[in-house]
């Protein structure tokens, strides 16, 4: 299963991420279609259910995401009564961004399916492999993985 591309060196790392996450999508998207949300979308309310009403540029770092893409991806879950922002009371410059009883409920739903879709991936892929996977692409996206690729640093200890 393994495909021959894997050895080829000029193979971009970006590239391969891309479309291994756009795959992954694909799949976690039809499982998840009868709720009526993508993974993309059940993410954004599962990180502002673990925020516990975050701030937009904190949802934001959480996600990954610059505040732009983020504000695109909370259009449909606000028009749709998924979430609300509100100003902050301590700093009315800040939004805060939480979620309805609506979405609550849409998140649970949610969460059903995407249980069903983690474990076909672990079923598919191997459980160990997911968990490693899982380890390997969060350091890719931590803070200190992309101030050591700014800096042109090992990242490693």
């Amino acid at each position: 299963m393994t495909p021959s591309i894997v050895r080829d060196p000029l193979v971009c790392n970006g590239a391969a991420l891309r479309k291994a996450t756009r795959r992954l999508t694909q799949l976690y998207d039809a499982v998840l279609e009868p709720c009526g949300l993508s993974i993309s979308q059940r993410s954004v309310l599962l990180h502002v259910a673990r925020g516990d009403r975050p701030t937009m540029t904190e949802l934001a770092h959480a996600m990954v995401l610059d505040r732009s893409a983020l504000a695109r991806n909370l259009q449909p879950l606000e028009r749709d009564g998924y979430l609300i922002q509100r100003c902050d009371e301590r700093d009315r410059r800040s939004r805060r961004v939480e979620l309805t009883l609506s979405g609550r409920d849409k998140l649970a739903e949610a969460n059903v399916l995407w249980r069903r879709a983690q474990e076909r991936f672990e079923l598919v892929y191997g459980a160990e492999r997911a968990a490693a996977l899982r380890l390997a692409l969060a350091e890719i996206y931590s803070d200190e993985f992309s101030e050591a690729f700014s800096t042109g640093t090992s990242g490693r200890p």
